[in-house]
Formats: C-alpha cells, sequence, structure tokens
C-alpha cells in the first residue's frame, strides 16, 4: 500500500467502531489513531483497528487538538455525539494549526449538529480550517440502494419519465446510549437521530444520478412528531434504570416517533413529494428499515431488513441479547434476521471508499457539510411543523434561528 490515507477517528464509541469494521473492506487507508474524553474508550477502539489489522499502529489520542496536529494524521472522522460537533472542529481548527502538512480532509457523521445554527457553525469552521469535507451518510452508500436507484433511473425513468415519489422509514427500539435520550446533548429524539437518514436518502433517491442537489428544491415541510411508547411510566422507568438515572424521560422527553412529508420541484416546475417516518418504539425482530421508489410505470422496494437469511431459535435456547445477530434488535429467541456484514450492508464500507478516495485526489467529495446544512435546515422545518401544526417553508430564513423545545 503505497502512501495510504491516515484516518483519525473523534469519538471512540458504536459508530466509531462501525467505521473501523467497515474499512476491512477499503483500500489505502489505514487507522492512524483514537481521540476520546475517555482514553479508555478511545484506547478500546484503537485496539480494535489493531486487531482487524486496519490499524497496526493505532493509538489512543486525549483531544480533537491532539489528533488533528500529529503529523502521523492526514485526514479525520468526527463521530463525536452532537453537542460536542462545534468543540470539536474548534479543536481540530487549533490542532491544524500546529501542522506542516495541511489535514487532507474532514469527515463528520451524521446530524452535523442539534440546530441549523449550529450545522452553519460547524461549515463555517471547516471553511475556516480549509480541508475538503465530507458529510457521512452511509444509506446513499448502502449496496441494495446504489444498485436499486441506478437501474430504475437506467430502465424506468429513461422510458417512462422521472420518478416522482419516494418513502424511506427507519425503526428501531431505540439507541444505546444515554446522551441521545436527552435533548441537550442531542438536540431531538428520533427525528433528529434517525430522520436525518430517511430525508436524505428519499432526496436522493429522486435526484437524477449526475444532477446536482439543487436540481431539486424544497418548497414545503409538513411533519408530526409523537410520544407512543417511552413516555408511559412503566417504559420511563426502564430507561431511568437502563442508564443509571441519567435519564428522565418522564420530565424531560423529546419524541419517539416522527413523521414528516416534504414537496419538491424540479428545475422543470415538475412537483415530487418524499414520506419518511421514524422511530425508536418498535418492537420485533431485527429492525424495520424500508425504502421505496415509485415512477410513472415503475417502482422499487428495498428492505433493509432482508438480508436473505434467517435463524431460528425455540425458547430452549437463552443467552445475551441479539445484537450479534442484527444492531439494536430486541429478540433473542424465535425467527430472526441475520445481517452477514453490516458495515457493507448499511453501505459504512462504500461511504469510507469513497472519502478515501476523494481525499486521495481520486475523485470529488459526493457529500459535504454544505449538504449536510441542508438536511439540517429540512429537520428544523419538520420539527416547527409539529410544534406549530402548519406547513413550513423550509427557505424560510427564520430556520436558522430555530430551536426545538427551547
Amino acid at each position: 500500500m503505497n502512501n495510504p490515507l491516515r484516518i483519525g477517528f473523534i469519538g471512540g464509541g458504536f459508530i466509531t467502531r462501525f467505521h473501523i469494521q467497515s474499512l476491512v473492506q477499503v483500500r489505502d487507508c489505514v487507522v492512524a489513531g483514537v481521540a476520546d474524553m475517555s482514553m479508555d474508550a478511545a484506547e478500546s477502539a484503537a485496539a480494535l483497528a489493531q486487531s482487524i489489522g486496519v490499524g497496526p499502529e493505532a493509538r489512543a489520542f486525549e483531544s480533537a487538538e491532539a489528533i488533528a496536529a500529529d503529523p502521523e494524521v492526514d485526514a479525520l472522522w468526527v463521530c463525536a455525539p452532537n453537542h460536542a460537533r462545534i468543540p470539536v472542529l474548534e479543536g481540530i481548527r487549533d490542532g491544524a494549526m500546529n501542522r506542516a502538512e495541511p489535514l487532507k480532509g474532514i469527515c463528520a457523521e451524521k446530524p452535523l449538529a442539534r440546530t441549523l445554527a449550529e450545522a452553519l457553525e460547524v461549515q463555517a469552521l471547516g471553511k475556516e480550517i480549509g480541508a475538503p469535507t465530507g458529510y457521512l451518510e452511509d444509506m446513499l452508500f448502502a449496496p441494495s440502494l446504489v444498485r436499486g436507484r441506478e437501474v430504475l433511473w437506467r430502465r424506468g425513468a429513461a422510458n417512462a419519465g422521472r420518478p416522482y415519489l419516494a418513502r424511506a422509514s427507519e425503526e428501531h427500539g431505540g439507541p444505546h446510549s444515554a446522551w441521545f435520550w436527552k435533548k441537550e446533548t442531542a438536540g431531538g429524539g428520533v427525528l433528529l437521530d434517525m430522520m436525518c437518514h430517511s430525508i436524505e436518502a428519499a432526496r436522493w433517491m429522486l435526484t437524477e444520478p449526475g444532477a446536482p442537489r439543487d436540481s431539486l428544491t424544497p418548497i414545503e415541510v409538513s411533519a408530526t412528531c409523537a410520544n407512543l411508547k417511552w413516555i408511559q411510566p412503566k417504559y420511563s422507568a426502564q430507561l431511568s434504570e437502563k442508564f443509571g438515572g441519567e435519564v428522565d424521560w418522564a420530565a424531560d422527553p423529546t419524541e419517539d416517533f416522527a413523521r414528516a412529508t416534504v414537496k419538491w420541484r424540479t428545475e422543470d416546475g415538475q412537483i415530487l413529494l418524499t414520506e419518511t417516518s421514524s422511530s425508536w418504539s418498535y418492537v420485533g425482530a431485527g429492525l424495520r428499515h424500508a425504502f421505496q421508489l415509485l415512477g410513472p410505470e415503475y417502482s422499487m422496494e428495498v428492505d433493509m431488513a432482508d438480508a436473505g437469511v434467517q435463524v431460528f431459535f425455540s425458547r430452549e435456547v437463552t443467552g445475551d441479547a441479539g445484537e450479534d445477530l442484527v444492531e439494536k434488535q430486541n429478540a433473542e429467541q424465535g425467527q430472526m434476521p441475520l445481517i452477514p456484514d453490516e458495515p457493507a450492508h448499511y453501505g459504512y464500507s462504500g461511504e469510507n471508499r469513497h472519502f478515501v478516495d476523494a481525499f486521495l485526489g481520486r475523485t470529488e467529495s459526493s457529500l459535504t457539510f454544505d449538504d449536510g446544512v441542508e438536511v439540517m435546515r429540512l429537520l428544523m422545518a419538520a420539527y416547527q411543523s409539529s410544534a406549530e401544526g402548519r406547513t413550513i417553508d423550509p427557505s424560510d430564513p427564520s430556520l436558522e434561528s430555530y430551536a426545538p423545545f427551547s
């Protein structure tokens, strides 16, 4: 491997570990290190990279500034919690000032921040640092979606006209970490956490391959949020117990269900729709993770929960939680789906391959901080629509100061 991209991760938790595992399938890169406020977390993630051969010399760092300044690190993947995005980018800026060679790129996980105002600040910090940026939305690189979209546009749209409706939904039983459940750290609930996937994937499916993002203009957003499960006393008590009293959903909730419709206008004036839904209140084997794309004479359906493998365990088989089969599922017995290679199936391998190529100068980045800002604009419009019971124009400048739950 000649001059591989040496990647540093900021944040040593669940999502970083997914990225590290995906790099087994990505050429010309190596994990140089992991930074986290918890050195135990940083050392554990670095040890994972070492153990699977993608970072034989991966080291633990104590701060974003330290890893950004290190000359053995070429590019950074920001996987820290939402509330830490601005401090992390400030740390990267300060560390980068001490480099002899500039950073080759900075990626940030979805969502870009907690509010549109914060996302714009992250965007501005990226421009100040001067490195190319990437917005980590794995669904746009999931093999089933990539292939399905390519075929429908090439065969269906070419013969019968462009698609006009995209649907995307994602539901599971709730996040792993306490910070997701608290508005002060996450910024919101399931709408912010998961609908960022669905809104962006639905927009991308409706966009003609090769066309720019602004070939579709969002003109209306209407949405509904609700608390369906975790607001109930029994389940809010479960959350509190699970997280050692750190989460008090009964007294300080956000939302565990969200649905949104976005109306889009094409460059020639055609109206298109995306319908998206997300929840943390789903109970069942595996996840619900589905996509549809519909046009005049064709349609596509993708069930991400169906990877072609099912296993069955009777009630006589007991064991730990079944997340070794599918992440975030809440079944250990009965018939359950099995995802043979989750990092590849969900698009992590594809997106990391893309950004490694982009930061090595082989291609242009298809998603940047600018795109993360536009996703956040739609999410804030959805929150405002739900709160005020009206349709929102996502171009309204007041969204730049809007903060849910403030």
